[in-house]
């Protein structure tokens, strides 16, 4: 039973994601983004829980929509900002850091390569 993202999201049942922005926590566009995409992937986790979506389905939706190159870029952008923001390139901690990023970006293109 292949469903698409719209009948996936009836499904759910979903009226509404409340953020930590939306509570009043945190005022900047970052406390929007970030955990409105958490909520988005969580919602797809839930209905693959209750029955209302495959796995199949879901993984091939998740893989059309280059989900994993999106999180990708994020943590490659990190990385680049690091290495942008030290001034010393040759700094142990900033390089440390920045190579830890690059490298689960390129974890997270890997994992969907054996999906």
């Amino acid at each position: 039973m292949e469903r698409t993202s719209t009948e996936i999201v009836k499904a759910a049942a979903i009226t509404a994601i409340e953020t930590p922005a939306d509570r009043g926590a945190v005022d900047s566009e970052l406390a929007y983004l970030a955990p409105a995409a958490a909520a988005a992937l969580g919602m797809l986790a839930e209905a693959i829980k209750r029955g209302t979506a495959d796995r199949e389905s879901v993984v091939e939706a998740l893989k059309e929509a280059a989900v994993h190159e999106r999180f990708a870029d994020v943590l490659a952008a990190a990385s680049e900002n690091v290495m942008d923001e030290t001034e010393d390139p040759f700094d142990f901690d900033a390089r440390l850091d920045a190579d830890n990023l690059s490298g689960a970006a390129s974890q997270v293109r890997d994992l969907f390569r054996w999906l």
